[in-house]
């Protein structure tokens, strides 16, 4: 099967859209954060799979290709669907990787299922509930009030990328744009965005799974986004990666960068994981 064919696995109430490289190596499965899509790591993947690794990209509950309508839209339920879809494939253990709030669900599968995670890669992780102040509170008010909601997104969603756009960005923003303006998208995206992030923030401590975090200097969701990073990993007992100058996607925008060190921590947890002589 062509490895940019689109599959399906029916569970919980909906169904869950996957890319599947195949191949014998070791298992990677990335999860896109909330309101965009799988091809965000189009970038990534190529590098994945010349280093050795099998590849899935799932769309995220409400995005994507993955149905609207879900009674549950939060980081663990995501979480158990990137457990089914590694159940489905024969996959597992994998490391799992999750930007923004799929980070959370990375280590919501771990938490649950522990036997089918190897490692987690936490990619501008929002894994606690943050303040926003009275003026963002007051734009998101406004911004998801009208007609507008799908364009206020996208425009914040430009703003994730302070360093430098992809050359297909503008490509990758229609068809964001397209995708939210499908019927129940638009409504998973504000359900989602209500979510507390709490019983995350609860699991921190207690998380037993290899990380790594990968965090850009100038990721606007943080008040300081390399002391959230150096919180983070303490509470995680985790590697870090500071992309200088990158936003919330930094996989994204600095690919050439942040490729080799993914790589290089998934090679040590392949290294780990081989049996002694």
């Amino acid at each position: 099967m062509n490895a940019n064919q689109t599959q399906f696995l029916s569970t919980e109430g909906g169904q869950i859209a996957f890319e599947d490289t195949g191949g014998n190596g070791p298992v990677v499965l990335a999860i896109p954060g909330m309101g965009d899509l799988r091809s965000e790591y189009r970038f990534l993947r190529p590098a994945l799979v010349q280093a050795g690794y099998r590849v899935i990209t799932m769309d995220a509950r409400g995005f994507g290709e993955t149905s609207a309508k879900w009674s549950d839209y939060s980081a663990r339920a995501v979480g158990r669907d990137a457990v089914a879809v590694l159940k489905h494939r024969g996959a597992g253990p994998a490391t799992i990787l999750g930007n923004s709030f799929a980070a959370g669900s990375a280590l919501w599968a771990a938490q649950d299922s522990p036997e089918q995670v190897s490692g987690a890669v936490l990619l501008g992780p929002i894994l606690r509930d943050l303040d926003p102040t009275f003026i963002q509170k007051l734009s998101l008010k406004i911004g998801f009030a009208g007609p507008w909601r799908v364009g206020f997104w996208t425009m914040y969603w430009d703003s994730l990328f302070p360093a430098k756009k992809p050359a297909d960005h503008a490509e990758i923003k229609a068809a964001i744009t397209r995708n939210l303006r499908e019927p129940g998208r638009m409504e998973a995206l504000i359900a989602m965005l209500g979510l507390s992030k709490a019983d995350t923030a609860a699991i921190l401590d207690k998380s037993k799974v290899p990380a790594l975090i990968v965090m850009g200097t100038k990721d606007p969701d943080f008040k300081d986004a390399v002391e959230e990073a150096r919180m983070l990993a303490g509470k995680l007992d985790a590697e870090t990666m500071i992309v200088d100058g990158a936003g919330h996607y930094p996989h994204t925008e600095m690919p050439d960068l942040v490729s080799p060190r993914i790589v290089a921590f998934l090679d040590g947890l392949r290294a780990a994981a081989a049996p002694r002589a």
